[in-house]
């Protein structure tokens, strides 16, 4: 018998993180109460901690700010342009003039 996974939505996440910031409350308190565990609200925190604004994207898609997704999309431009130009050499050189 499988174990279903639990699914939560960002603001949940984002609340629980700020409640077990509080003054005088424990994550593992916090984690009980929310019928969560301690090491999953300890991971959600640090991803708050490093993200931010941007943590918890949802459904397995990672937030971006302007200039990551700037980079991103040059890297794939870059990318195909290179095979491009690797498809158009071997086209070349496979076929010399006669």
């Amino acid at each position: 018998m499988s174990v279903q996974r639990r699914k939560y939505d960002p603001d949940f996440k984002r609340n629980a993180v700020l409640l077990s910031e509080e003054d005088g409350r424990t994550v593992t308190d916090v984690a009980e109460n929310l019928g969560i565990s301690k090491d999953l609200l300890y991971r959600w925190r640090r991803e708050y901690k490093s993200r931010a604004t941007l943590a918890f994207p949802g459904h397995g898609k990672e937030s971006l700010n302007e200039q990551e997704r700037i980079i991103r999309e040059l890297e794939k431009e870059l990318h195909d342009t290179r095979m491009e130009r690797d498809i158009l050499k071997k086209a070349i050189f496979s076929n010399p003039p006669k």
